[in-house]
């Protein structure tokens, strides 16, 4: 089934809902992964987001994600000024990942905090996109659903803690995703639910002493 919103594409500034709007909305998941706007950030493009980007307005979209503005604000086209002045530093490098990678990957290294985070995703046209790896973590993010992102020590009762809380605060879950590195290692959660999480949900599993930091990645419309 095809929508209209297919065909006729995202309300956006242009000139492409790939690599523009898509790109944008890259930008916006990475940084709320991050836990806010980095302090730096390397963005490594592939395929076409390298080959045709700056044509495309491709960094200056990923750079406006990445310092909170949406797809279809026009200062989208300032994008660099409006980074410089938020104290944004940034760089980019083309990279290549292979045929079997998407034409529309990027690859953000982020710092904010000290902290240092790899966030990998895709535009997958129409605006749609999808984050893919989070530290290595295989995750599915597309921006659709309020998201919860949650990195702790693997501990048994976990999963049914944080669903305690969110049922507690009325959240209903759609998608839930968990993956480790080992047993009672370090294991990644990804939380897709039908409404936002609030801050005293959020609050509460940040409480539990084996999380090591959560983080909220609101729908994107």
């Amino acid at each position: 089934m095809v929508s209209l919103f297919d065909i006729l594409g995202p309300t956006m500034v242009g000139p492409s809902s790939s690599h523009t709007a898509g790109a944008c909305r890259l930008g916006l998941i990475a940084r709320a992964v991050a836990g806010g706007m980095p302090e730096s950030v390397r963005i490594q493009l592939h395929g076409s987001f390298a080959a045709t980007g700056e044509g495309h307005g491709t960094h200056r979209a990923i750079v406006g994600g990445l310092i909170g503005l949406a797809p279809d604000d026009l200062r989208l086209r300032e994008a660099y000024d409006e980074a410089k002045a938020a104290g944004l530093q940034w760089e980019f490098e083309e990279i290549d990942l292979g045929d079997e990678a998407h034409p529309n990957t990027a690859i953000f290294n982020v710092t904010l905090g000290g902290e240092q985070l790899v966030i990998r995703g895709a535009s997958l046209g129409g605006g749609r996109v999808e984050v893919s790896e989070i530290d290595g973590f295989p995750v599915a993010l597309g921006g659709s659903y309020h998201t919860l992102v949650l990195l702790a020590h693997d501990e048994p009762g976990t999963i049914a803690a944080v669903a305690t809380v969110l049922a507690g605060h009325h959240v209903n879950l759609a998608t839930m995703r968990v993956d480790r590195t080992g047993r009672h290692q370090d294991a990644l959660m990804t939380i897709e639910a039908d409404e936002p999480v609030s801050e005293p949900a959020v609050g509460a599993i940040r409480s539990f002493p084996w999380l090591r930091w959560a983080r909220v990645v609101p729908k994107i419309a």
